[in-house]
């Protein structure tokens, strides 16, 4: 099973790159979006590609991603009756 994150590589057109989303059709089609690594100055490298989940082969592990910084801002209420109007 393919993880987000992983390095992968199309055992078909040699497109190597990191798995950053799942596809999943409701036929039972599974395909991930593999963003290869652009290189400064190349035009026409594609952004992405989605790919088979059967023509994926796994190169490396899962990167450890950091978590977002999430700014602490009060949620406001969510549901029941408010204490003022929105008129």
């Amino acid at each position: 099973m393919i993880k987000l994150g992983q390095t992968v590589k199309c055992k078909l057109t040699g497109v190597k790159g990191v798995a950053e989303a799942r596809l999943e059709f409701m036929n039972g089609c599974v395909q991930y979006l593999v963003r290869p690594k652009a290189k400064p100055k190349e035009e026409g490298y594609p952004n992405g590609v989605y790919i088979d989940v059967e023509l994926l082969d796994v190169i490396r592990g899962v990167k450890a991603i950091k978590p977002n910084k999430r700014l602490d801002i009060e949620d406001p209420p969510s549901g029941g009756i408010r204490p003022y109007s929105s008129r």
